[in-house]
């Protein structure tokens, strides 16, 4: 029988994974805290109920298991009652898919960390793309919200401190 597991054992194994508070989301969390980032955690309001949200910046943060969700990185799907699980892990993808087009559409941005993308090898460089893409949302927003230009054409404003025509004498 080799690695296979008996349906009890199964059962025990499967029955003792956490939902929340999961080693992977710990890591984005404490890394957010640590960047100053303040955040709320499973907020029921809003669709799918996100690991993390940044109201201030309308941000939601999914931290999703491979296995559960069913990221293209797992290769390793239980051999017992393999129909049931590939059914599951379907009905996962397709809930979650429409989770995040109704966040998306109520205005939030939606940005997913997958638990493989957290592994000791990866993790600095998928915490440096979460900080640049924050920082593009904030930057968008503040933007937006003070008028800001972020071209010289549209604003018709230069850059240089003094008037264009001393330039050159």
């Amino acid at each position: 029988m080799g690695d296979r597991m008996t349906r009890e054992q199964r059962h025990r194994c499967m029955s003792r994974i956490k939902g929340r508070d999961t080693k992977p989301e710990m890591v984005v969390r404490r890394w957010l805290w640590r960047q100053g980032y303040r955040y709320r955690l499973c907020v029921k309001a809003l669709p799918g109920r996100p690991d993390i949200v940044m109201r201030k910046w309308r941000t939601v943060i999914f931290v999703n298991g491979c296995f559960w969700h069913g990221h293209e990185c797992q290769k390793h799907r239980p051999v017992t009652n393999a129909q049931f699980w590939q059914d599951k892990i379907t009905r996962n993808r397709e809930r979650d898919a429409r989770n995040q087009e109704l966040l998306r559409a109520a205005g939030w941005h939606v940005i997913v960390v997958w638990e493989c993308q957290l592994t000791p090898k990866c993790r600095i460089d998928t915490l440096r793309e979460l900080d640049l893409t924050l920082s593009r949302i904030m930057l968008e927003q503040t933007g937006r919200r003070k008028g800001y230009a972020f071209r010289e054409e549209e604003s018709g404003w230069s850059q240089a401190a003094e008037p264009p025509s001393e330039y050159g004498q």
